[in-house]
């Protein structure tokens, strides 16, 4: 009989017990589980990301700038070349003749002047006998005229002197005469020479430009032709009239898009980090130096303001990554056309309050404010998609902050507002303090949560389907 009452006894208390455990198991599925994470301070940098490729801010097709057929190529595709270095050479048969031609015409004109200038010397010692021979022929005139004037010389005598003065008179005229023209015939030959030399530095020019020289320091990334072929001059990058590209590698840039949603962000002068896939490992300094205006669609690269359709589509923006020269970092490994990344930084915000952007959603705060006034029991989260905000509804943005209640959590709805946003944080200016517990996931338990709902944590890394087998 006691042992009857024993095993009843037992009997109950297992019923009991089971009784106890399901209620707790019952009332532990009804608890939400969600990821947490706490408001804390550290720095916080704003970071945008755009992808293009090396170049260099100055590059220069050079051009044939003579007809003809290519007699020596003096570089090749990569060499560095300096300022001055002769890059190419074209045959010059003809403008050298016409040089050489040039040379000896001047030449000529040369001897003529010299020729000329002596016969203005010869003119002018003419005219000092002229006139030395008129002073003599003055003089005997003068006397005569006094002594026929006194009756002391006949008159035949005196028209003789008479005479011979007015022969020195324009025997002195006619010297000075062919003084000028020497001097008139020196100065034209002069002018001739000189027209000659003018012509000469015409044909020099065009001698000059069967010779190519790079006009600075550079580094050769294109030579399209080969000695032997036959250059002709025409529209720039035309077939035939392009000897080779230079590009000016003391200054290089990266040309990168950045997404039309970060470009707001962007401006000049801030730092970036720039890192070429061909050169993993090393990371290049720079600055932002230009900024575009123009919206470039992105699967064409055409601007806006140039596309003919109106198709809605992704746009980006050009940035130009200037990069900067440091001691000691060797840029001579660049070229132009590898591929770049750029990371930006637009905003460095040390010691700031920040939680993980996952915890950031959109709620009407009257509709939560409301929920979790409400809230007496255990509310299971239902993870299907929230029902479309009405037109009346205001949504702003905020995070489920945990609050004990008789030794529960319950997630309450609270408003922030927000400041720069890094790579996974985001800055928090109000609504949270430091060391506020916020719900930061998952996301199919947080697009459903409502204010109010007790909730667990449960920071355990989620396994997907993929993960279990």
């Amino acid at each position: 009989m006691n042992l009857k009452k024993i095993i009843l006894i037992a009997v109950v208390i297992l019923v009991l017990a089971g009784i106890v455990a399901g209620s707790i198991l019952h009332n532990q599925a009804s608890v939400t589980k969600v990821a947490t994470g706490k408001a804390v301070r550290q720095d916080l940098i704003s970071i945008v990301n755009g992808t293009g490729q090396i170049k260099p801010k100055t590059y220069v097709n050079i051009g044939a700038t003579a007809f003809g057929r290519i007699t020596h190529l003096y570089v090749k595709e990569g060499d560095h070349v300096k300022s001055g270095t002769i890059l190419a050479t074209v045959e010059s048969v003809q403008p050298q003749a016409t040089v050489e031609a040039q040379q000896a015409t001047i030449a000529a004109s040369r001897t003529d002047i010299t020729s000329y200038v002596a016969a203005e010397k010869t003119a002018q010692a003419n005219i000092a006998q002229g006139e030395a021979d008129l002073e003599q022929k003055k003089l005997d005139y003068n006397r005569s005229q006094s002594l026929y004037n006194e009756k002391l010389i006949a008159k035949q005598d005196f028209d003789a002197k008479k005479a011979a003065y007015d022969m020195a008179v324009a025997t002195l005229d006619q010297r000075q005469a062919a003084l000028a023209q020497a001097n008139a015939q020196t100065d034209s030959q002069r002018g001739h020479m000189n027209q000659a030399v003018a012509s000469q530095r015409a044909n020099y020019d065009a001698l000059d430009k069967t010779i190519s020289r790079a006009p600075f320091d550079a580094l050769v990334t294109n030579v399209p032709v080969r000695e032997g072929e036959t250059v002709v001059l025409g529209i720039q990058n035309a077939e035939g009239s392009t000897l080779m590209t230079l590009a000016d590698m003391s200054v290089i840039t990266a040309e990168v898009k950045v997404d039309e949603t970060d470009i707001v962000n962007v401006s000049m002068n801030q730092t970036a980090d720039v890192t070429v896939d061909a050169l993993p490992g090393r990371i290049f300094k720079g600055h932002v130096t230009e900024v575009g205006d123009q919206a470039l669609l992105r699967t064409t690269g055409i601007a806006t303001s140039q596309s003919t359709t109106g198709t809605e589509e992704a746009k980006d923006f050009k940035v130009v990554v200037t990069l900067d020269r440091i001691p000691g970092q060797n840029n001579d490994d660049l070229r132009p056309g590898l591929s770049a990344t750029a990371k930006i930084t637009t905003a460095n915000k040390p010691n700031a309050l920040i939680i993980p952007i996952q915890a950031l959603i959109q709620r009407d705060p009257a509709t939560e404010k409301e929920l979790a006034a409400n809230a007496g029991k255990p509310h299971v989260v239902n993870t299907s998609a929230p029902a479309a905000p009405t037109s009346k509804q205001q949504l702003v943005q905020g995070v489920y902050l945990l609050q004990a209640d008789h030794k529960k959590l319950r997630a309450v709805f609270v408003p922030v507002t927000t400041g720069i946003t890094g790579a996974t944080d985001i800055e928090v200016l109000g609504g949270l303090k430091e060391g506020d517990e916020i719900v930061t996931g998952r996301y199919r338990i947080l697009r459903g949560l409502k204010s109010g709902t007790i909730v667990k944590r449960d920071n355990s890394v989620e396994t997907t389907d993929t993960d279990k087998s």
